[in-house]
């Protein structure tokens, strides 16, 4: 699954900062990491903060590295941005919108960076119109690009992701094979291929394959080769006392993640409970490592199913009989369970891995 940046929103009057913090709250209640500055003159209205450098400069080097929304005219970010942009595979999402957060527009990276995604959800929750210009995104047709980041999937060629979108927009058939397994229908164009050597037949095709290394010499030709970018997708449950130290949960981490021969790369999400939502320790590792941090209700912990081990202790703080293998299962219900909760330092554990499904 995709990883998502934290967004930079950027205002630079009151009523633009009012929006600013209006979406701060808005998109962080969604699950987005944002951080919200104004200028040097208005520092602190909102609880805003401001830049003690030059904000080009500094949008310089978080290039790439954060997502960035200009609520103000569109003029103001294109020239923040304008030295910093190279291509669509390595440019930040850039977004713009205006003072009274009727419009929300993707300038920039639309989709390898999910300009587009961050603003339909700006949009919805600003109850503002997103002005989507790409062309299968208008149009409704499948977008490659959009679909190999949406599966944490590597891509090996950029000149075929141009030539799949075009023969998307002209409706010309594109042949799919994968490996790995596939959720739902295949959308309207692709072909399903039993073999390999069955997409020759089609002048543009996709292959999704569990390996690199599994593409051998053809690299080139008719066929864009999708590999995901993890062999293994790791989801961590994690409970542990208050105040726990960063530094003392990814130790005890890295011991249970060594025995089965996996190391924090490998691991995609964290899950706790949401009175855990906060815990410094947890939330410092998930920041340090860029994985995303979950947490759910002692209800819809409750809720999952099948053999979990109890503890009275555990329900008497929390309200639910086990805080980290719930929390596993409940972010990966579709995952198998590797370690069910073990207790390492006095920090719990459960790992479950995630299938590896494909969705469109």
């Amino acid at each position: 699954m995709k990883e998502e940046k934290a967004i930079a929103i950027f205002s630079f009057t009151r009523a633009g900062n009012r929006q600013n913090r209006l979406l701060l709250d808005k998109l962080s209640g969604c699950g987005y990491k944002c951080e919200g500055y104004t200028t040097l003159r208005l520092r602190g209205t909102e609880g805003l903060k401001a830049l003690d450098e030059d904000m080009k400069t500094w949008v310089g080097r978080q290039w790439g590295k954060k997502s960035f929304l200009f609520i103000g005219a569109a003029g103001i970010a294109v020239r923040y941005i304008a030295p910093w942009v190279r291509d669509k595979y390595t440019d930040s999402a850039v977004l713009v919108m205006d003072e009274k957060g009727e419009y929300v527009i993707p300038l920039l990276s639309g989709h390898m960076g999910g300009a587009v995604e961050i603003a339909k959800k700006a949009a919805e929750v600003m109850h503002a119109a997103a002005v989507i210009t790409t062309a299968t995104d208008v149009r409704g047709k499948f977008a490659v690009d959009v679909f190999a980041r949406e599966n944490g999937l590597r891509i090996t060629d950029r000149h075929l992701v141009t030539r799949i979108s075009a023969a998307a927009l002209e409706e010309e058939p594109i042949g799919f094979y994968s490996e790995l397994p596939v959720g739902g229908s295949l959308p309207q164009g692709l072909i399903w291929c039993r073999t390999r050597e069955e997409l020759s037949g089609y002048a543009c095709a996709i292959a999704v394959l569990k390996r690199i290394s599994d593409i051998g010499e053809e690299r080139s030709g008719n066929v864009l080769f999708l590999v995901p970018f993890r062999d293994r997708r790791i989801v961590v449950g994690v409970g542990c006392r208050r105040g726990r130290m960063k530094q003392e949960i990814e130790t005890a981490l890295k011991k249970i993640l060594k025995e089965y021969g996996l190391r924090p790369e490998d691991v995609v999400k964290l899950a706790s409970i949401d009175l855990k939502k906060e815990e410094v320790g947890i939330m410092e590792l998930s920041r340090e490592y860029q994985i995303p941090f979950y947490t759910y209700s002692p209800s819809e912990l409750q809720e999952v199913k099948g053999e979990i081990s109890a503890s009275d202790f555990v329900r008497e703080i929390t309200g639910v009989d086990n805080v980290c293998e719930r929390a596993a299962r409940c972010c990966a219900p579709e995952g198998r369970l590797l370690q069910p909760k073990r207790i390492v330092d006095g920090i719990t554990f459960a790992l479950v891995e995630e299938q590896n499904v494909l969705v469109f």
